[in-house]
């Protein structure tokens, strides 16, 4: 949905950011001002006991001095209940009287008639947990209470149900209610026989209601107590209202849990979610099927930046564990992450509770393993290494692996840390330099073929501090608007960039509100056609390879996935060497300036020769971190005697 232009700017006008956040903390009354519109409280994004979380009425926007959170009433509700942009905008929009952009019509009569099928889920729903209280329902109650020990009350907070055995009861009850056939088979609910009669899909199973990003029913999946049924699970069909790979199971709670600093975990089926929760992990979410989407691997790293894997301890789990690295790989971003966690002696997470309670499954959570580690034990394990062939095969498959890497410093990370593994392997006589493959070039990474010639004299590369920042934000702000596909892809990188250019952060707003409309760049032009007219008119905007290519939304995606590394890790020197600065306070200013003049020199270096080797530091902030602490450890600033 595509906001109209002054609907933001009237929407932060109508409500008071103070009453939004005064929801969340409790303001100091000893440093606010309210009668100014000043307020200051512990802020609620991280832990602290003094208050340095300031709101400024006046002017609409927030700020943590500890933290660095900052942004206005949309932003702080989006972050603090872990909401997407456009759900904050509508919640706001309701607490302000105010009414949502009318829709087009044939999108009113699809989100009709998604209510009307939701109608149908929630009748369902109401029939099955009957169901389950009644007699034909006593093999389930003995389940769900003996052997997986939930409470009436836990079936109540899920909705668990029971489908009878009959091939007609829910047709007939919903039958009973006036729904027209159509809806049913619609729903999903009620199978069409090739003899055109209609029957109950579900029968005699355990009901889990399966729910969208709001809460509201759009599947079931059902569990069969029969150990010789053909599927002990079974899922709802692909519906207008179900998409079983864009869909993760009990993703509202979960995303508000996690909003509140839970860790998010994946698991592998609806009992492991359920019990995870009630046993107070309540940040946990499992996919609709044997493995996880891409899309629905988007969707878990948008609740939590760092989510956990618990997957079962069992060559199943482990194959999982395995495919889920193959897939995430090409995705990384800086920040997005995951983390593995098996478990152990081939249990599950329902099973490692019952059997051991909260804190043994906390123990498996706190030793969860990065990928990279896994990956390396994929290749490693259980084999020998003894020959020269053996370990360039080892290599080969290991650049294969890092060429899938999209992420600039994501690769070069890894082939540090895989380079660390390599020598502990073989050991430093036998481990000769690593070389990941054609992308590098002096130690670090580079695209094939180098930087272009263009992109080499345009005045993007030539620039330096905040010119170059901003030049980079609009190259980032026009890819994605000629390339709206790759919106949800950079969605959360873009929500988090820190925009300085005039009218940036508003065609930030823009791209975030259009994100489904293919036209996006047309409604632009329409809403914002000046703001639209100086970005584009920019010369170092029109050469862009994804300006210039509007049809190649890979090449787009290699380029933002540069332009947004580069641009952080600029930022992130910066703000580097301004804390050295700080931290240096009291030095002599001839060795301050002597070590900051040779951090800058290496970062030159870098930027003269089009890659840095493997001691350069290049736009590498951890990199460019231990390098100031080791001239900070090693004094440089004290002369020695010669």
């Amino acid at each position: 949905m595509s906001l109209p232009t002054g609907f933001l700017d009237e929407l932060r006008t109508r409500v008071t950011l103070s009453s939004i956040v005064g929801r969340k903390v409790t303001w100091d009354m000893r440093k606010s001002n309210m009668a100014k519109g000043d307020f200051w409280a512990p802020c609620p994004f991280h832990q602290e006991k003094s208050a340095s979380f300031h709101v400024d009425d006046r002017k609409g926007f927030y700020y943590c001095f500890g933290c660095h959170a900052k942004g206005d009433a949309v932003t702080f509700v989006k972050e603090s209940e872990n909401l997407g942009f456009m759900e904050a905008v509508e919640i706001l929009a309701r607490e302000a009287g105010m009414q949502m952009p009318a829709r087009d019509p044939r999108a009113a009569e699809r989100a009709d008639r998604r209510t009307l099928l939701q109608q149908v889920m929630d009748e369902a729903i109401r029939f099955y947990r009957l169901q389950l209280k009644t007699a034909a329902g006593a093999e389930a109650r003995t389940y769900l209470s003996q052997k997986r020990r939930l409470t009436e009350a836990a079936w109540d907070r899920w909705d668990i149900g029971w489908a009878p055995a009959s091939r007609h009861a829910l047709k007939d009850a919903l039958a009973a209610k006036g729904i027209p056939p159509d809806l049913m088979v619609a729903s999903g609910l009620i199978a069409r026989a090739d003899d055109g009669s209609l029957y109950d899909r579900f029968r005699a199973r355990i009901i889990f209601p399966i729910k969208d990003t709001r809460g509201r029913p759009i599947s079931l999946g059902g569990r069969s107590l029969d150990p010789n049924a053909q599927a002990k699970y079974l899922n709802g069909p692909e519906t207008e209202l179900f998409d079983k790979g864009r869909t993760i199971f009990n993703h509202a709670p979960a995303r508000e849990a996690a909003g509140k600093g839970k860790p998010l975990i994946v698991a592998e089926g609806y009992m492991d979610v359920i019990a995870l929760s009630e046993a107070g992990f309540t940040a946990a979410v499992a996919p609709l099927g044997t493995a996880v989407t891409e899309d629905q691997l988007r969707m878990i790293w948008r609740i939590a930046d760092e989510p956990i894997m618990a997957l079962d301890g069992d060559n199943a789990g482990l194959k999982a564990a395995q495919r889920v690295i193959d897939l995430a790989l090409p995705l990384l971003e800086a920040g997005k992450a995951l983390r593995i966690a098996i478990l152990p002696g081939g249990m599950d997470p329902d099973d490692l509770l019952m059997a051991q309670g909260a804190p043994a499954m906390q123990a498996v959570l706190d030793q969860a393993k990065p990928m990279v580690q896994l990956l390396w034990q994929r290749e490693t394990e259980g084999r020998v290494f003894d020959s020269p062939e053996r370990r360039a095969a080892l290599d080969k498959v290991l650049r294969g692996h890092l060429a899938r890497i999209t992420d600039p410093s994501i690769r070069t990370h890894y082939a540090e840390e895989i380079k660390r593994l390599r020598q502990e392997l073989f050991g430093a006589k036998q481990a000769r330099p690593f070389q990941p493959g054609p992308w590098r070039r002096g130690g670090r990474f580079a695209p094939p073929g180098g930087a272009l010639a263009s992109t080499r004299s345009s005045l993007l590369a030539q620039a330096q501090g905040p010119v170059e920042e901003i030049l980079r934000e609009a190259v980032i702000l026009a890819t994605l608007i000629l390339h709206p596909a790759l919106i949800h892809r950079f969605e959360s990188a873009l929500e988090r960039l820190d925009l300085t250019g005039e009218d940036h952060d508003k065609l930030r707003q823009m791209i975030l509100s259009g994100a489904d409309l293919p036209d996006l760049h047309a409604k632009i032009a329409q809403s914002a056609p000046a703001a639209l007219d100086a970005l584009m008119s920019r010369p170092h905007v029109a050469i862009a390879p994804p300006v210039r290519n509007r049809q190649d939304d890979d090449l787009a995606a290699l380029c933002l996935a540069e332009e947004l590394a580069k641009l952080e890790a600029r930022r992130g020197a910066r703000r580097e060497i301004e804390d050295a600065m700080e931290d240096m306070d009291g030095l002599p200013d001839e060795g301050l300036t002597w070590r900051l003049s040779q951090a800058a020199e290496a970062r030159h270096r870098s930027e003269r020769s089009g890659t840095a080797d493997s001691s350069d530091l290049g736009e590498d902030r951890t990199a460019l971190s231990r390098h100031l602490q080791s001239l900070i450890d090693s004094q440089v600033w004290v002369k020695k005697n010669r």
